[in-house]
């Protein structure tokens, strides 16, 4: 006869059995029953039914092994975040304490039912042949609320409704829960426990044991240096933000401190530790070249196993099974994780995710479904996820990766603060909230896809960078806007004259004005063409140009287009907008330069004025405009008029920025100087200590600004008798200025003319006369014949040269002078 039907058979003559289908039963005798739960008896020793033996090395989990000793325990965090090992390594450590202990993965319900049902045929190995696994499960949980003092071990845990009946119906023993989900486990079990990443020291400490071959020894990482040092400006580019540095700590193996980086980029987690670990070991592959690898690509990298591991336990393989859930439930959620894989990783506000287009109730319900299953951090103003959900997230999107990015952009667009960074405080806690963000979208989305956009954006966080004193991120961000910008709109749009005025600015305040110079002309040129000669931003562009020219040396050719600025601007905008008094305070710096102090008095006075009544007393603008018309008076030998002046930009400057602001450090240079003028260096020492130790901290130990300081500092040491301690400093600083401006700049000048003078006081006159010859022959070179620079160094010189018994020749260079008009530059205590 025929068969009909899947797994049906047909047979002529049977004499034994036929047996169809999964778990097919036959018997050939009496059932054996599997009797009464209860009265079977524990195994003794005890039954120990764990999926492996744990790890060996397992580190940074003390206290959380401390707190899985509760009745009912539920273990929630990320997906390789170390739940299951948790659990493992707890059960296996007391496996003496208990009378049985039993692991169940339960990620649905049939995985349960058979998880329980194996219990009972490891208790009763007939139940096998008599028993369906409903029946069997059934039994086991009779017989668990039967007997006291085991453990049983729920594991991955899907759903809670999967295991509510269970953790209801067993109280005889202990129970541990581990989930990806955080669905109020506190309802229904005694304690919760969040696992978290390790600790950076045990996270290191995990890398370095698992990763070293054990025949290995201790050997210098490969030559990779994931952060140089920025170099000039027109070298510089784009680099990813750190969250540690790999350079070396003296007393400290290499492999340690690159460990500690490369665990820092694994997000400290655990799985992706163990991960690399054991690849490092298997392959024999450095610690750097790994970490460079997983720069360069993360994602290939995280699914990168050893040969021996199950591929599967892969970081990115762990996630996708979440990630396919999510999807499942809610379809926004995985948009929202795509656009958090765009930003940082920590902290962004979370009303940044209700700008991209769905109604903020769904957007909040993905949030937390993203939560509960701790692909996100969320409360109620902020979100988190980790780094490398983010790197998974990113390398599964591929064709959708462009408008992801770009809908991210206009997330951060549309709440960043508005207005000029640079000039208001107010928008600064936003901004630094923001910042992280903006950077890493930067880093992660090309020119192409962001377009003017992204070019933008890059501006205007590059205004609040300037505000933090970050000229070289200001720069990276400006280099790229124009880049963008001549791209996008050609290179004579007034777009790209903004870019090129702004990008200048940064190379000045880098120290290389000579850069600056030719991107400024270019600019003026280009805002001339398209808005007329008398528009606001032909000022602007004439204004900065004139600085240029003045840090140039160059304030001759300085005041005419100062003087066109300020014309131009107040007949635009008005004797009493903000904009007027920059333009005079600038103009009266030219003529300070131009040794006009008398003239540059009033103009500042009156900058200062417009500057209080637009601004306020306390805006960080009247600081700047106080310590402008300090070091006026400072030119006219008035320091102790200059001293209040000074005391107040200080609190101003430190209450706006911080007390280790580029800002905060000039100005306190400024009041040091004073203090000197007022023969008081012992108050002077540290204040010009502390605003070269910021200043340098700053702007790095070859900036003209820590020339400066040098000077400065050198100064104090004199007045206090110490010059044999002062000259190695204005012997930095010298150079620091000649390797930027050349041989005969004006400032170079004034630092030749005050090591000359500290020279002569340790009477090394053949030096000091040599030396002041170089810096009468500069101002001679760069200044007006009336200048008192020109007045000073003759005075200088003819006292060096009387010191040495050259009498005749003293008084002729005494006969050479003009009459001197006091003061000097801010740069020099003894001008």
């Amino acid at each position: 006869m025929d068969a009909a039907g899947e797994r049906s058979v047909s047979v002529g003559v049977n004499l034994g059995i036929i047996q169809t289908g999964d778990r097919a039963r036959a018997f050939l005798g009496p059932p054996v029953p599997l009797g009464r739960p209860q009265e079977a008896l524990a195994p003794v020793p005890a039954l120990v039914g764990l999926p492996r033996r744990p790890v060996r090395t397992f580190v940074g989990r003390e206290r959380e092994l401390a707190a899985l000793s509760g009745a009912t325990v539920t273990v929630h965090g990320l997906g390789g975040v170390g739940k299951s090992e948790l659990a493992l390594q707890f059960a296996y450590a007391r496996r003496d304490r208990y009378s049985l202990i039993w692991w169940v993965t339960a990620d649905e319900p049939a995985a349960i039912e058979s998880g329980l049902a194996e219990l009972t045929y490891r208790l009763h190995p007939d139940g096998r042949i008599v028993a369906t696994d409903r029946e069997a499960a059934g039994w086991a949980m009779t017989w668990l609320q039967t007997h006291p003092g085991w453990l049983l071990v729920l594991d991955n845990v899907e759903r809670r409704a999967d295991v509510e009946p269970l953790l209801g119906g067993l109280t005889a023993g202990s129970i541990i829960v581990t989930t990806r989900r955080d669905v109020g486990w506190d309802e229904i079990t005694d304690e919760t426990l969040r696992l978290d990443v390790l600790s950076p020291p045990a996270a290191a400490d995990l890398l370095l044991t698992l990763g070293r071959p054990e025949d290995a020894v201790l050997s210098p990482p490969a030559a990779v240096d994931p952060w140089p040092t920025p170099g000039r400006p027109e070298d510089a580019a784009l680099s990813p933000a750190a969250a540690a540095d790999p350079s070396p700590t003296p007393g400290r193996p290499e492999d340690a401190v690159v460990a500690e980086v490369l665990a820092a980029e694994l997000g400290y987690l655990p799985l992706a530790l163990r991960q690399a670990g054991a690849y490092l070991r298997e392959t024999r592959t450095g610690l750097a070249t790994y970490l460079a690898d997983l720069r360069t690509d993360p994602a290939g990298t995280l699914e990168a196993v050893a040969a021996g591991d199950a591929a599967e336990r892969a970081v990115a393989r762990v996630w996708s099974m979440t990630l396919t859930r999510i999807t499942e439930l809610e379809p926004l959620a995985i948009r929202l994780l795509a656009v958090l894989s765009c930003l940082a990783p920590d902290d962004l506000p979370r009303d940044v995710l209700h700008h991209l287009g769905e109604a903020r109730p769904r957007v909040d319900r993905a949030l937390g479904v993203l939560a509960s299953y701790h692909m996100i951090t969320l409360t109620g103003t902020t979100v988190a996820v980790h780094r490398l959900v983010q790197s998974v997230v990113a390398a599964g999107q591929r064709d959708d990766r462009p408008e992801t990015l770009r809908a991210a952009m206009r997330a951060l667009t549309e709440t960043r603060p508005g207005g000029d960074a640079s000039v208001r405080p107010e928008t600064w806690p936003r901004w630094a909230t923001l910042s992280p963000h903006i950077n890493a979208l930067a880093r992660a989305c090309p020119d192409d896809v962001g377009g003017a956009d992204l070019a933008a954006l890059l501006g205007e966080h590059a205004l609040f960078d300037q505000s933090q004193g970050r000229y070289r991120a200001k720069f990276e961000a400006e280099a790229r806007a124009l880049r963008i910008e001549e791209a996008e709109f050609g290179p004579d749009h007034p777009f790209v004259a903004v870019r090129l005025n702004n990008l200048a600015n940064t190379v000045v305040a880098l120290g290389y004005p000579a850069d600056a110079e030719p991107l400024q002309r270019r600019s003026l040129a280009i805002t001339e063409r398209a808005f007329g000669p008398d528009h606001p931003d032909v000022a602007i562009r004439l204004n900065n140009l004139a600085l240029t020219l003045i840090d140039l040396g160059r304030p001759a050719e300085a005041e005419p287009l100062q003087r066109r600025a300020l014309a131009v601007t107040e007949s635009t905008l008005g004797a009493g907008h903000p904009a007027v008094a920059t333009r005079l305070g600038n103009l009266a710096i030219t003529l300070t330069e131009l040794g006009r102090p008398a003239e540059a008095e009033l103009l500042q006075r009156r900058a200062l004025s417009t500057t209080e009544n637009a601004l306020g007393p306390d805006h960080p603008n009247v600081a700047l405009r106080l310590t402008n018309l300090a070091s006026c008076l400072d030119a006219l030998d008035r320091p102790a008029d200059s001293e209040p002046l000074l005391r107040r930009a200080v609190r101003i400057m430190e209450a706006t920025y911080g007390p280790e602001h580029p800002h905060v450090a000039i100005t306190m240079g400024s009041l040091g100087i004073v203090l000197l003028r007022l023969n008081r260096p012992e108050e002077a020492e540290p204040l010009l200590r502390t605003a070269l130790a910021t200043g340098e901290a700053a702007f790095g130990p070859d900036h003209p600004e820590t020339a400066t300081g040098l000077a400065n500092l050198a100064a104090a040491l004199e007045a206090l008798g110490r010059p044999a301690e002062a000259v190695p400093l204005q012997q930095r600083a010298l150079a620091i200025l000649e390797a930027r401006h050349g041989a005969n700049h004006p400032a170079v000048g004034r630092l030749v003319s005050n090591l000359a003078l500290t020279l002569a006081t340790m009477q090394r006159f053949a030096e000091a006369e040599a030396l002041q010859r170089r810096a009468l022959a500069i101002a001679e070179a760069t200044r007006d014949p009336a200048h008192p620079e020109i007045s000073r160094r003759l005075l200088h010189l003819a006292a060096i040269v009387d010191r040495q018994g050259r009498r005749a020749e003293a008084e002729e260079l005494v006969r050479r002078l003009r009459t001197p008009k006091a003061g000097g530059s801010g740069l020099n205590a003894d001008e």
